[in-house]
């Protein structure tokens, strides 16, 4: 039976897809596991696995092109079997997924069919945008397959179309479909998510010292180094762990509390930031995590993530230290309830046991959603983080 390749979705709000590259050509006998395909999503370029053996054929989207999650976009076939008829309709297939079975039930489903309304098709996502920001969609053209009004076309109708009061002085800069979505995604979390923010000043000596102490287990034991970020996401799984809450998620105006613990780290890249994800951080080993973080850096400097690394976060970690920043304020990544921005830990003079003392100090800011968490709850989670910072001499 054919094989059906088509646009995977990666996460909750994603309708489409950009292929960047086939690492097959029409014809090529493909085998299960082998590298099929890149996408670019707005987090990464993500490379896909076949799912099965078969031979690359009835081909219909090219290198370059968004399309549809859901679409199929070529086929694996048998020797002698033909595609399909019809298929960029042909929903009948076995779906591609790189991830393993584990993986891919944390990964988003794919996004529901649009609809239809007033004459025009608009999925849901889009309908949700138009509402929020007053936009008309009947005086909309929608630049979606078949016309379909789509997320993007909200938000360009939505934006001022006054002139600036002075004009640019050069050409404008090119800006990557990462770096544009990223830039959606962050004006509409911002402008629909209720942020509010509790920050402390943390006595770091405790990581610190823990750092100094385990680097040698660790590199011993896995290989890799331990960082003052893998100690900051083993303290905050664990706080996960006592606010199940803090862990949940928003979706559709209700609240899902999720299973699993999976926190995500804010990376940079060449003109963006991309979240990867550390899976089931409240049970994995200092080692385990600090491995996990390594592995998924290399990847994401070499535009090599896998779905299943970009997947499934349930809170996310912002780490400003390492460019010397003393304190910021992050903005959530919607569904999750919250992020916590990480400033540089840094000598300072502050008060001990009622004298002058100098000691490092490091900045913790927790963005939270009001309509997942309350102040004092939000309050209570940050201690939880600070006691565990407390202990990480005792994590292993």
């Amino acid at each position: 039976m054919a094989i059906s390749v088509v646009m995977p979705a990666l996460e909750m709000a994603q309708e489409t897809g950009k292929l960047v590259s086939w690492k097959k050509k029409a014809g090529d006998q493909v085998k299960k596991g082998e590298m099929l395909l890149e996408i670019e999503t707005d987090k990464a370029v993500v490379e896909i696995e076949a799912q099965g053996d078969g031979i690359l054929g009835g081909v219909t989207a090219k290198e370059g092109d968004v399309v549809p999650v859901g679409q199929t976009i070529a086929w694996l076939l048998k020797p002698g079997e033909q595609p399909p008829a019809n298929v960029a309709a042909t929903q009948t297939g076995r779906k591609m997924d790189s991830a393993p079975a584990a993986a891919a039930a944390a990964a988003a489903p794919a996004a529901p069919e649009p609809i239809s309304t007033a004459g025009a098709r608009i999925s849901p996502k889009a309908r949700r945008l138009a509402r929020e920001h007053g936009v008309d969609i009947a005086t909309l053209r929608g630049s979606g397959p078949g016309g379909e009004i789509l997320a993007e076309d909200i938000m360009k109708a939505a934006r001022p179309t006054s002139a600036p009061s002075v004009a640019p002085s050069g050409p404008p800069e090119a800006v990557s479909s990462i770096g544009r979505i990223m830039a959606e995604r962050t004006t509409q979390s911002w402008t629909t998510v209720p942020h509010f923010f509790v920050s402390r000043d943390v006595d770091a000596s405790s990581l610190n010292a823990a750092r100094t102490s385990l680097v040698p287990v660790i590199e011993k034991s896995h290989g890799v180094k331990v960082t003052h970020t893998d100690l900051l996401v083993a303290a905050v799984a664990r706080a996960l762990r006592q606010h199940p809450r803090m862990n949940a998620s928003w979706a559709n105006g209700s609240v899902t509390l999720n299973p699993d613990v999976n926190v995500a780290l804010a990376m940079a890249v060449e003109s963006a930031v991309i979240t990867a994800v550390i899976r089931g951080a409240d049970k994995a080993t200092l080692g385990d995590i600090a491995k996990q973080r390594s592995q998924l850096a290399e990847r994401a400097r070499a535009n090599r993530l896998q779905p299943a690394d970009i997947a499934g976060a349930t809170f996310t970690i912002s780490n400003l230290g390492m460019f010397s920043v003393d304190a910021f304020t992050a903005i959530i990544v919607p569904p999750q309830a919250g992020i916590l921005a990480v400033g540089a830990i840094a000598d300072r003079v502050v008060a001990v046991d009622g004298m002058i003392g100098v000691r490092p100090m490091v900045n913790l800011t927790l963005s939270s959603d009001h309509r997942l968490i309350d102040g004092a709850s939000a309050a209570r989670f940050l201690n939880d983080i600070v006691l565990a910072i407390g202990e990480a001499g005792k994590f292993s």
